[in-house]
């Protein structure tokens, strides 16, 4: 087994290495340490397992990064595949209908993903978070497309404020304006009037829901930019410094906007789009220094056979049984293991589901959704 990190044209390593990490806590990461540090029992642990759970509401923790950070990393992708062919004299109209098929791909994994083939629309969620992830995709590519690195960036800025007005200054029919709680706030009351189907994951609206979906758009737009800036003919060592000094402003911008329009993920706030997007800029910057600045890849292996196929992962997971599959393996010894079996069960189904994108990485297979 190779443990070398292919270099291949027009790729950034530390973005795959990034993306990878990134879903390595999704798909059995924090499950495992969960259980580690539970099975420890150390109370030096208890602040990392609290950082493994999302806010309950205003406030942020390290799993609140987790989707933010993937959106990030689809718009630091988008420069490298979009504004490459476009400045190669590849047609605009032609890469948008290639944005148009992809988009619609992802839409209908997120319906697969959702339930669609059970035909049990009763309780059917519209809302998710592939679905977010195709919108961004869509709404940031046709952006890239067809406006500057400036609009780019005025865009992004644009839609905070506006979403921020819309928040604080339209009026929840019989609550009233800027009234930022689970039941009064306007995307929860939007969804509840347009969004059919069940929510995730608070009862008075969506965590993927209508109108949280604009703010999102402008974390794609961040990684947008931070991708045009590595993109640039500057040094190194100057776009690991520019990324990071990009990611402290962010989040001192981010805490100053908190008092007016609180960090919140289940709202999406400008606040949390800035924060969670500082530390995204701060990982990029760590990442890109170590993988691609240094050279140090081997490490990053690991990470990059999960980040080049993170789609294929996330779905594959709802639809296959992955700790029976592990099961077949261990079930003959793993009885003897006492206390430490949660543990050592939920290593083993992450390293199947690992060794499953390794095959596909082998063979070259990947779902370019």
């Amino acid at each position: 087994m190779t443990a070398d990190v292919p270099e291949s044209s027009g790729r950034v390593v530390s973005i795959d290495a990034l993306r990878g990490f990134d879903m390595f806590w999704i798909t059995g990461g924090t499950a495992f340490f969960e259980r580690l540090f539970n099975w420890i029992g150390s109370p030096v642990f208890e602040p990392l397992n609290r950082q493994m759970e999302h806010s309950s509401w205003d406030g942020f923790t390290a799993y609140d990064l987790i989707f933010p950070l993937f959106l990030f990393i689809v718009g630091a992708s988008l420069p490298f595949a979009l504004s490459r062919r476009k400045e190669r004299g590849d047609p605009v109209g032609k890469l948008w209908r290639h944005v148009l098929r992809r988009t619609v791909t992802l839409l209908f994994l997120a319906m697969i993903y959702a339930g669609l083939l059970d035909f049990d629309f009763s309780d059917f969620r519209y809302a998710g978070v592939l679905q977010r992830i195709a919108l961004c995709y869509f709404f940031a590519g046709t952006i890239v497309l067809y406006a500057g690195i400036r609009g780019q960036a005025l865009i992004a800025a644009a839609i905070l404020l506006v979403y921020w007005g819309l928040m604080t200054l339209v009026p929840v029919p019989g609550i009233g304006a800027g009234v930022l709680t689970p039941e009064g706030n306007l995307a929860g009351y939007i969804d509840r009037l347009l969004l059919p189907g069940s929510f995730c994951c608070y009862d008075f609206g969506d965590n993927e829901g209508i109108l949280s979906t604009l703010p999102a758009i402008s974390t794609t737009l961040l990684g947008v930019l931070s991708s045009h800036w590595l993109r640039t003919a500057r040094s190194q060592n100057s776009k690991v410094l520019g990324l990071a000094a990009a990611g402290v402003v962010s989040l001192v911008a981010a805490l100053a906007w908190n008092p007016f329009f609180p960090i919140n993920k289940l709202m999406w706030t400008s606040s949390y789009v800035l924060f969670a997007g500082g530390w995204s800029l701060l990982l990029l910057a760590l990442f890109y220094w170590v993988i691609d600045v240094q050279g140090y890849r081997r490490w990053a292996f690991f990470f990059v056979v999960i980040g080049m196929n993170a789609i294929t992962l996330y779905v594959g997971q709802r639809l296959f049984d992955f700790e029976t599959i592990s099961d077949i393996f261990i079930h003959g010894f793993v009885d003897y293991l006492g206390s430490f079996k949660p543990v050592f069960e939920s290593f083993c189904e992450l390293m199947v589901k690992w060794l499953f994108l390794y095959f596909l990485f082998r063979q070259k297979i990947f779902l370019k959704a």
